[in-house]
């Protein structure tokens, strides 16, 4: 089987923004396939093709875009969207710990991509769009390991977006901030904690959980998705809603002031 109309691969589509943005991407005309990491407990959504995929495990990667090839004959777009959440101080996290965030945030990213990469370049066109954080380029108390995550997926897409560029593929970043979803409440917890961090810790985790709660509905970073996916002349970097917005700022601001910032913003001492 095979489609005239553009075909989106969005991963993690079984909730928050990955399913916005599958969702979004119907309306605009994409024939849409989600992925979850068990699709016998997601519900329906209209218009969007539901496959298993462990965005940890090579085999499941290649499996999963073969068989959107092998249904559809093509892939457009892919939406980098499943990862997950940690909190917890540095010294907290085991190393096994962080390997498993980065085998799903970072090294799930790059299994997908290599696998569609060789159907875009045949078809020469495509965009790769890889959500970071605004975490990807200010950093946060208490989420070194998320963060190191995201600032990895900012490097990668802007090394790929010039190999592939030549061939009619882009990779793009949308970064959100606070956005209302289930990610404070399904982020790993520290497996080694510290009772010197306990106080904090569960500080921010408290900020972080009315920040969250406060934050963009999804249906705001799935619309800038969809802008990514279908601008003619998309821009490497993506902000998606209000706070993102502002946070660029940061990024132009003297570093004494950002770090300050920083430590009042999260009640840190010194």
């Amino acid at each position: 089987m095979t489609t005239t109309r553009p075909v989106a691969l969005v991963t993690g589509a079984s909730s928050g923004i990955g399913k916005e943005a599958a969702l979004a991407l119907v309306k605009k005309g994409f024939d849409v396939v989600g992925t979850s990491r068990d699709t016998s407990r997601v519900g329906p959504l209209q218009g969007v093709t539901f496959l298993d995929l462990d965005v940890a495990s090579d085999t499941s990667a290649t499996a999963t875009v073969k068989q959107v090839i092998d249904r559809f004959g093509r892939i457009d777009v892919l939406v980098n969207n499943a990862g997950v959440g940690s909190m917890g101080a540095v010294e907290e996290i085991s190393i096994a710990q962080a390997q498993a965030v980065f085998n799903i945030n970072v090294f799930g990213v790059m299994r997908m991509v290599q696998e569609v990469l060789p159907h875009m370049r045949a078809q020469r066109r495509g965009r790769i769009i890889n959500l970071s954080s605004v975490q990807g380029y200010v950093p946060a108390p208490f989420m070194a390991v998320y963060g190191a995550s995201k600032h990895a997926i900012e490097g990668y897409s802007q090394s790929l977006d010039h190999e592939v560029r030549g061939y009619g593929i882009r990779s793009l970043l949308v970064e959100p901030a606070y956005t209302n979803t289930g990610f404070e409440v399904n982020s790993t917890r520290p497996d080694t904690p510290v009772q010197a961090y306990a106080q904090q810790r569960e500080a921010f985790s408290r900020m972080m959980e009315k920040a969250i709660k406060a934050g963009d509905d999804p249906a705001v970073v799935a619309k800038v998705i969809v802008a990514a996916a279908t601008d003619p002349k998309p821009k490497l970097r993506n902000t998606a809603g209000p706070t993102a917005g502002r946070s660029r700022i940061l990024r132009f601001l003297p570093a004494g002031i950002v770090d300050s910032q920083i430590r009042k913003m999260n009640q840190l001492a010194g």
